[in-house]
């Protein structure tokens, strides 16, 4: 599942992309599960929006819709900014996509929704799996979590005091961070030296205050490499990340430590997955 460097990359590529274009129309596909608003409320609010920005909330891309700006000369409020009207919400699942397409390029069978744009290109959703969800708000989208790059310390270290579940466990709660996943709790963890099966409420500050660090820093690193490609995650433009290359712990069960040498392990905690170094992680 794309985690928050994957959902950023894409943010960070459609904001490049569309920002300013509109929405001329809008195709939804009739499958019923990636629809968490129906296909009216959906249609009503993008067809005939102007794309005011693209940015994430956690692990969600939030499309910020305006209504577009009177014509120049139209009478009093033609030089105002775009009214605000609504955000178009897209989860991407464990396969879900958000492409910017040509008209001309073959349409995937597992697309979702096209959104036909006045610049003439198309925002494609695909999803293979259908896990991915789309939905449309009026009201401010906010994650329900923690932002993971913005929290200080003190708050991050006040999050795990007194919870006796596993760091891992807690890392992925997304009600504390939102945002983090797997792959990202394993290279914090490890870069952090702290075991994943440590209980939360048993690291000591100057544990917390690396974990802390750790994780700033891997989720920054794996934004500027475009995040990690491991089977179907690409960004809008239909390019792979790179960072699955600097990992140190995930999906390298049985391959050696980048550091010492030892043989990384694989557990499973809560029925999720957890890798580490049994030398460097304690």
């Amino acid at each position: 599942m794309p985690e928050l460097p994957e959902v950023e990359t894409i943010a960070r590529s459609l904001a490049r992309r569309v920002t300013g274009d509109r929405i001329e129309s809008v195709w939804i596909g009739d499958k019923p599960e990636p629809l968490k608003s129906s296909a009216g409320e959906i249609a009503s609010l993008l067809e005939g929006a102007q794309i005011a920005g693209v940015r994430r909330a956690g692990k969600h891309l939030v499309i910020d819709l305006a209504s577009p700006a009177s014509p120049r000369g139209a009478g009093r409020g033609s030089a105002r900014a775009e009214a605000k009207k609504g955000q178009w919400i897209v989860h991407l699942g464990m396969t879900g996509s958000v492409l910017v397409s040509d008209p001309a390029e073959h349409v995937e069978k597992h697309t979702h929704l096209i959104a036909r744009l006045a610049s003439g290109r198309e925002l494609r959703f695909v999803d293979p799996r259908r896990f991915g969800r789309l939905a449309v708000v009026r009201e401010a989208f906010s994650a329900p979590g923690n932002e993971p790059l913005e929290i200080g310390l003190e708050s991050f270290a006040a999050l795990f005091r007194k919870r006796k579940t596993p760091i891992k466990s807690a890392l992925l709660n997304q009600k504390l961070l939102s945002g983090v996943g797997n792959i990202y709790a394993d290279e914090a963890l490890a870069r952090a030296g702290i075991r994943p099966r440590r209980r939360a409420a048993s690291l000591r500050r100057a544990e917390l205050k690396k974990l802390h660090a750790s994780l700033k820093s891997v989720l920054k690193q794996a934004i500027r490499a475009g995040g990690s490609s491991i089977s179907d995650y690409v960004d809008a433009d239909g390019q792979r990340g790179f960072f699955q290359f600097q990992h140190r712990v995930y999906g390298r069960e049985g391959q050696l430590c980048r550091v010492c040498k030892t043989s990384v392990k694989r557990i499973v905690i809560a029925g999720r997955s957890a890798h580490y170094c049994p030398r460097c992680q304690k």
